[in-house]
């Protein structure tokens, strides 16, 4: 019998879905054993029921193909059968909130691509290098539950990954106003250009939600938890606008920031280019071992040389510059369905496994 834990995937038919499949594919301690989707592709294979809609640029792992798809609404058949699920689910964010925590429920640990749980008090909402002592908020929401096992953890937004690993790599410095514009792919939509044809050649200035999860999600990942609920930072301030392009993969972030030190560019290369976490430290199965990297070249980080930096788990920066409004200025760019999506969630379930929180059932 296998050591590996037992994982099912909900929402497994989607982009991010299958992104996790993708991932997971080979993983030294989680194996794929269920996937769920909506009723509609309930009773067919996964290959069957994805196989057409396939949209990662690798094949179908054969490991998955065969597997009978189960029914997401059908909550304890699907728990039964996994040690944790990761979800991917595709509802509006109430009907997420009730199926992750009846999820929960079944003692299933639940590690959630949505955001429907972002704002809940006492659910962590992660980036694992920089505040993975936020899922010590987990008892309590546990207590909240009343579960022994099951909790719901999320990871944050894919546009703020280009930029918030960098302010956080500075907070000494005291970052406290940044003005950030993301130019975001197509796939943040969970689209291709096949099934979106317009944005070829095309800019849609409008992500609806997307500049409010850019403000402030960043001051809730550094927020601090205090009677059993995270608390945001009150600062930095950040405005931001959100861009989509005609990109398939990679979100590029455009920063301003004001610091109350002054610190030297060489300083803030360096404190980049040294900045690790905990899963550095654990060696965790897709951590990057380098997580930021800083790019000399005027004309770098470009999407098509370097969104899979790390495996797509990394962060390229470069054209950090002074200005002539604010102090320094730069150029971010992350992988938005890897490290701003599923494996930003895969990275979560390796830490909530090492901290002991995903056991076998």
């Amino acid at each position: 019998m296998s050591e590996k834990l037992k994982v099912g995937i909900l929402g497994a038919t989607g982009m991010v879905g299958q992104r996790f499949i993708s991932l997971l594919e080979g993983h030294p301690w989680f194996e794929v054993t269920t996937v769920a989707a909506s009723p509609r592709s309930a009773g067919q294979t996964y290959e069957a029921a994805a196989g057409a809609r396939w949209k990662m640029d690798t094949p179908m792992p054969e490991a998955v193909k065969n597997i009978v798809v189960k029914n997401v609404n059908e909550i304890e058949q699907v728990a039964s059968e996994v040690d944790f699920v990761f979800s991917a689910v595709d509802m509006s964010k109430e009907e997420i909130k009730q199926i992750e925590e009846a999820y929960a429920k079944t003692e299933t640990p639940v590690v959630s691509n949505n955001s429907a749980h972002r704002w809940t008090p006492d659910v962590p909402m992660v980036v694992p290098e920089i505040n993975p002592q936020h899922m010590d908020v987990i008892p309590f929401q546990k207590k909240r539950l009343g579960t022994s096992r099951g909790f719901v953890a999320v990871k944050p937004n894919c546009s703020i990954q280009s930029y918030s690993p960098v302010l956080t790599a500075w907070r000494e410095y005291e970052p406290y106003e940044a003005v950030v514009s993301t130019y975001q792919a197509i796939s943040g939509a969970g689209k291709t250009f096949a099934d979106w044809p317009e944005m070829e050649g095309n800019i849609i200035p409008y992500i609806g939600g997307e500049e409010e999860k850019s403000e402030k999600e960043p001051l809730r990942i550094w927020g601090e938890i205090k009677n059993g609920v995270i608390v945001p930072a009150a600062g930095p301030v950040i405005t931001s606008q959100c861009i989509r392009v005609p990109v398939l993969n990679g979100h590029t972030a455009s920063v301003f920031v004001k610091f109350r030190q002054h610190p030297e560019k060489e300083e803030l290369v360096e404190k980049l280019e040294r900045y690790s976490g905990l899963p550095q430290q654990l060696n965790l199965p897709s951590a990057p071992k380098q997580f930021i990297r800083y790019m000399n070249e005027d004309d770098r980080p470009q999407i098509t040389l370097d969104v899979d930096y790390e495996h797509g788990m990394g962060v390229s920066v470069g054209r950090l510059r002074k200005d002539q409004v604010y102090d320094w200025k730069f150029i971010g760019l992350s992988h938005n369905t890897v490290r701003g999506a599923a494996g930003g969630a895969v990275l979560c379930a390796e830490l909530l496994k090492a901290q002991g929180y995903i056991t076998k059932k």
